[in-house]
């Protein structure tokens, strides 16, 4: 029997879920179409959530009501701040996590829902040459919805390569989307081709981690989610750093012809900034050796994720390049690595809104737009679902400027700039950093999201309750606690010449966070108020420029374009500005200006024949 609902969801990977559940908090009945229901929420490769530029997403997510965070926390075997020695704005928390434990926190997120979880592949779709009502599944079941969301992953006609075996799949074990494929080429929509890859995984009991270097994590242990859920972690574990070696290089080199992306297999780009250990050998030559971080894939399972070695070899040659690492001489290996093409769109296609330009009511989320990382399908995931809401309750679109979350920095390169290869996050893509911290996210998101109806009144609430908190310890620990001497950190007795507040105090810099806590009297339960008012402080000034030079750049750049603007009309625009523009069919002034090669004089053209055009209409 075909059912209906408000919004269909193809695929329950991380972009999958975070739709569903935005679709969920919406108060709309939504049905998430899996190929398999054990398979909802696992991670394909690496068993780790966040770092550098991801922990900002998974943070955002999580400040707009999304689940990543919450499955982290209830999963995580080990939490780690990155680049501790820098400033507050590219720190980062990575966390290394149980895989089972957080499916399961996915699944356990979703059950306590309303969404009806439907197995089975979807090989069409219900369309017109319009706009998409829904999906057909192979054994002829018709599941219809107001508005349907694709996040197909790396299962779109995906195919896994090792050496010269090649298997149409999109992860071990799970057949590939081949009918769906065919139908969204039959749309004409513009598509691609690009791959990733993954490491052998290995039994932790048979390396020797004596030789390795040891690598714990935090002490105390942080939190992904801003709740701070559940009220204890699980039991916390060490990864281990390991290295190639000439002799790893020599084979590798030996066997580089055999290896799929190097004997002409495989066509598609892969990710730059995650390369495989055919790539780093063939590429940086210089180099004589590359590090292996050993990753526990859970608590009570006997396997490792050596993060590093990526690879689509053959499986001999895997085996000889692995034992000639130090400390996995006598390496087990359970799964062999492989590298994995597949389909994608042209994310150029879609809006800001994550709706397809081209078909009403159809959105895209996650790899099939051209990314990789669990972390921006998720954030997609999330506007995808958010989106199609809005519109079932005939809301504006839910856009987030890029000075406001790196979710919208993520979304405005994708449908601005396009994909050349698998799109990972950065904190160097956000030119607004400064003002976008991991920490700041639910200051930033917070209010957006219940505006949206993503939050409930509680979790309103209690960010509410905690604001007031801040503002208190602020007050009356840091503004309007005078000094006059304090002993800096190395010793030294410091005589001001006046009595002076805390908080021009804390902008010293021979002045030690643990100077601060005995000045100020500040308990151990109040020393997250503390760093947020010593961060906030110490970078206010730059913090209050970036401010100013949003607001008098957002007017203009809000800007909207209109979908049917003809730019071979406009004269003045260079043949490769024109060529360009309609390509990527920007939506407002600000994302046309950051198209390569499109000039402020550009600008202004464009601006001037918009005007024109309405002034033209008004007088028809």
């Amino acid at each position: 029997m075909n059912k209906k609902y408000d919004v269909v969801v193809v695929g329950g990977g991380h972009a999958g879920v975070e739709a569903a559940h935005a679709v969920y908090r919406n108060g709309l009945r939504c049905a998430l179409v899996s190929f398999s229901c054990e398979t909802i929420g696992q991670m394909s490769c690496n068993p780790a959530i966040g770092g550098l530029g991801k922990s900002h997403l998974v943070r955002e997510i999580d400040a707009m009501g999304g689940i990543m965070a919450q499955a982290t926390d209830t999963s995580g075997i080990q939490y780690r701040t990155l680049n501790t020695r820098k400033g507050n704005a590219v720190q980062a928390l990575r966390v290394q996590c149980d895989r089972e434990l957080y499916k399961k926190g996915i699944q356990d997120i979703l059950q306590k829902t309303n969404i009806d979880i439907i197995e089975g592949e979807v090989v069409d779709l219900i369309s017109d040459k319009e706009s998409v009502s829904g999906v057909l599944l192979s054994d002829n079941r018709e599941v219809l919805g107001k508005k349907t969301i694709l996040t197909t992953g790396t299962f779109l006609n995906g195919i896994m390569y090792t050496g010269q075996d090649k298997v149409k799949g999109g992860r071990v074990g799970e057949e590939a989307s081949i009918p769906l494929s065919k139908k969204l080429y039959s749309l004409k929509l513009p598509m691609g081709r690009l791959k990733t890859g993954t490491p052998a995984r290995v039994k932790m009991s048979s390396l020797d981690l004596s030789v390795m270097e040891e690598q714990k994590g935090e002490t105390p242990t942080p939190w992904m989610a801003f709740s701070r859920q559940p009220e204890e972690h699980q039991k916390q574990l060490s990864c281990y750093i390991t290295r190639t070696n000439k002799t790893t290089h020599k084979i590798i080199k030996q066997n580089i012809h055999l290896s799929a992306m190097y004997s002409g297999n495989i066509s598609g780009i892969g990710p730059r900034y995650c390369p495989s250990i055919e790539d780093k050998v063939f590429k940086f030559e210089d180099k004589h050796s590359h590090q292996i971080f050993i990753e526990p894939e859970g608590i009570n399972k006997d396997l490792v994720y050596p993060n590093g070695i990526s690879t689509s070899l053959p499986k001999t040659a895997q085996e000889d390049f692995i034992y000639s690492i130090t400390g996995m001489e006598n390496s087990v290996i359970e799964e062999y690595g492989y590298a994995v093409e597949y389909d994608f769109i042209d994310p150029r296609s879609i809006k800001p809104s994550m709706e397809t330009k081209f078909f009403r009511n159809f959105y895209l989320a996650g790899q099939i737009n051209g990314t990789t990382g669990y972390e921006e399908a998720a954030a997609q995931g999330l506007m995808a679902g958010a989106n199609a809401a809005n519109s079932i309750k005939q809301k504006e679109a839910l856009v987030l400027d890029r000075s406001e979350a790196y979710i919208g920095v993520l979304i405005d390169d994708l449908t601005t700039h396009g994909v050349t290869e698998p799109y990972r996050m950065f904190t160097s893509r956000a030119e607004h950093r400064l003002m976008l911290s991991q920490n700041n996210a639910e200051q930033r998101l917070l209010k957006i999201a219940q505006n949206a109806d993503l939050v409930s009144t509680k979790r309103a609430n209690d960010f509410e309750a905690k604001e007031k908190k801040y503002k208190q310890y602020l007050e009356t620990k840091i503004q309007n606690k005078k000094i006059k001497t304090f002993v800096s950190s190395n010793g030294e007795q410091i005589e001001l010449k006046e009595k002076t507040s805390m908080g021009n105090v804390l902008k010293r810099t021979d002045v030690s966070k643990e100077d601060i806590v005995k000045i100020s009297q500040t308990d151990d339960s109040d020393l997250h108020l503390l760093e947020r008012a010593m961060v906030e402080i110490k970078y206010s000034g730059y913090i209050d420029k970036q401010k100013r030079e949003v607001t008098k750049n957002k007017k203009q750049n809000l800007k909207e374009i209109p979908l049917n603007i003809d730019y071979s009309l406009i004269s003045g625009l260079s043949n490769e500005v024109k060529e360009k523009l309609n390509k990527s069919l920007p939506t407002t002034i600000g994302a046309a200006a950051r198209i390569e090669g499109v000039t402020p004089a550009a600008i202004n053209l464009i601006l001037v024949h918009i005007k024109k055009t309405e002034s033209q209409l008004l007088n028809v």
